[in-house]
C-alpha cells in the first residue's frame, strides 16, 4: 500500500519463511512501525518528564539508540528466568481473589455479568500492579470513580483511540482533535497514577528495607525514573492485551469440555491440593499448549511488524528502507500451509511428543528477537495461572448465540461473554 496520507508505504507479508528472514536479518536496534501519536506525547507534549534523564523514554514508540539503551537497562531484571517465577505465589493469590469475585457476582443462572470483560481487566490490573509497582491496587473493590477504575478506563481509552489516531488521517498533527484530547488525558491519568504508586513503593522500601521484586531490581539497576517509565510501558501494553487473551481463552474453553477436563486432571496431579509455587506450571504442558492453540487461531494482535532500517529483499522484490512491513500472523496461524488441520482446535500439536511440526515463525503472539515483548514471562505467568484457577474451580459453559470475533482494537469476541460457571 503506497501513497497513504502522512504514513510510510506498507507491505503485508503472508509467507512465514520471509518473516523469518526479515527477523533474523535485523540489526541491533530494530524499528517497529512507529506510533506517531505516542511518540508525540513522549517527546513533545511531556518531554520535560521523558527527557529529564538520558535514554529514559521507555521502549514503546521509541527507536534507535535511545530504545536500545533503555532496553539494556531493564532487560536483565525483566527477562531473567527467575524474574517472573518469584511472583508465582502472589499472582496465584490474585487469581484466587478473581475466582472468588466471579463466584459472588454470578447471576441466578450461574452466568457471568455483561461487563465480565471489565472484571477481567480488574484482575489484569491487579496482577500487573503487583508486578510493576509492588502493591495491591484493590481493583476487585473498584467502583465508578475509584482510582483503579479510572486507570482501567484510561487504558481502555488509550487502546480505543490509538487505533483511530494511527490508522486514519492524522488530523491531530494539525490541531488537537477531540479524540486526541481524550487520548492525551488517558495517558496523563496512567502516568500520574503510575508515578504515585512508584513513589509510594519506593517510600515503603526505604522504611521496610529492600524487597526482592522487579521494581526494586529496576531501581537498583537503573534508578527510580527508569522504574516508573518501565511501569508505565507495562500498563500501556500489558493490561488490555492480557485481559483480551484470557477472555478469548475462557470463551474457547467453554465449548470444549474435554479440553477443560484434561487441564483439570493435569493441574490436580501437579498441585495435589496445595497452593501454587514456582515450577508448578512447568508440570502443566497441556495447559500451556491450550493457551498457544487459542493464540494461534485467535491472536490478540493479528499482526506484528517492522519498519525497515535498510533496503531488504522480500519475496524476490527489493523493498526500500523506511517501508512498514506487517506480518499477518492471524492468516499464517490459520493456514494449512503451516499447520495441519489448521481449522481444528488441537492443543496436542504444541506438545513435544507429537510428530506434527509447524513453522516457528507462523504464530508469534509475543513477537520475536530484540523487540520481543519485554513482559512475556509475566504475561504467561498471569494467563496460565488464572486459567488454571478457573478450571480448578468451575466447569465453564456457554449457552448463548455464538460470538464472532472483531478488532476492537484487539481481536476479541464481539459481545458480552456470558459464561456459565458450574462449581466443581
Amino acid at each position: 500500500m503506497a501513497g497513504l496520507l502522512g504514513r510510510p508505504d506498507m507491505l503485508f507479508v503472508f509467507d512465514a519463511n520471509e518473516v523469518e528472514r526479515v527477523f533474523r536479518g535485523e540489526d541491533a536496534a530494530p524499528h517497529r512501525p512507529s506510533m506517531p501519536s505516542l511518540n508525540y506525547y513522549k517527546h513533545t507534549l511531556r518531554k520535560d518528564f521523558f527527557s529529564a534523564e538520558e535514554n529514559c523514554a521507555g521502549v514503546i514508540a521509541v527507536h534507535g539508540d535511545s530504545w536500545s539503551a533503555f532496553r539494556t537497562k531493564v532487560s536483565r531484571a525483566a527477562l531473567s528466568a527467575g524474574a517472573a517465577a518469584q511472583y508465582t505465589a502472589p499472582v496465584a493469590e490474585v487469581a484466587d481473589c478473581f475466582v472468588e469475585r466471579i463466584r459472588k457476582i454470578r447471576d441466578e443462572n450461574m452466568e457471568t455479568p455483561e461487563d465480565f470483560l471489565n472484571e477481567i481487566h480488574k484482575w489484569s490490573l491487579e496482577s500487573l500492579g503487583l508486578i510493576a509497582l509492588d502493591t495491591r491496587l484493590g481493583c476487585f473493590e473498584a467502583c465508578e470513580g475509584s482510582e483503579s477504575q479510572r486507570l482501567i478506563d484510561a487504558v481502555k481509552t488509550f487502546f480505543l483511540c490509538v487505533g483511530e489516531l494511527e490508522l486514519r488521517a492524522p488530523w491531530w498533527r494539525l490541531y488537537p482533535t477531540a479524540m486526541f484530547r481524550r487520548y492525551v488525558a488517558a495517558l496523563d491519568t496512567i502516568l500520574s497514577v503510575t508515578l504515585r504508586h512508584v513513589d509510594k513503593a519506593l517510600e515503603e522500601i526505604k522504611l521496610n528495607g529492600s524487597s526482592k521484586s522487579l521494581l526494586q531490581d529496576l531501581v537498583t539497576a537503573a534508578g527510580a525514573r527508569v522504574a516508573a517509565v518501565a511501569a508505565l510501558d507495562m500498563f500501556l501494553v500489558g493490561i488490555d492485551t492480557t485481559s483480551t487473551a484470557v477472555a478469548s481463552i475462557l470463551y474457547q474453553l467453554s465449548s470444549r469440555p474435554h479440553v477443560q477436563e484434561k487441564i483439570y486432571e493435569e493441574a490436580t496431579k501437579a498441585l495435589q491440593g496445595r497452593p501454587m509455587s514456582p515450577g508448578d506450571l512447568n508440570q502443566m504442558p497441556y495447559l500451556k499448549a491450550t493457551v498457544k492453540e487459542v493464540l494461534r487461531m485467535y491472536p490478540v494482535v493479528i499482526g506484528n511488524g517492522r519498519q525497515l532500517t535498510k533496503d531488504t529483499v522480500i519475496c524476490g522484490y527489493n523493498i526500500p528502507k523506511g517501508t512498514q512491513v506487517i506480518f499477518q500472523h492471524y492468516v499464517m496461524g490459520n493456514s494449512e500451509e503451516y499447520f495441519k488441520d489448521a481449522s481444528q482446535f488441537r492443543p496436542e500439536r504444541w506438545l513435544k511428543r507429537t510428530a506434527q511440526r509447524h513453522h516457528a515463525f507462523a504464530s508469534l503472539p509475543f513477537g520475536y528477537g530484540k523487540r520481543m515483548c519485554l513482559g512475556r514471562r509475566f504475561a504467561e505467568l498471569e494467563i496460565h495461572t488464572v486459567i488454571c484457577k478457573m478450571i480448578q474451580a468451575f466447569k465453564i459453559e456457554y449457552r448463548r448465540e455464538p460470538l464472532e470475533y472483531h478488532i476492537h482494537p484487539m481481536y476479541t469476541p464481539n459481545g458480552p461473554i456470558r459464561l456459565r460457571l458450574v462449581e466443581r
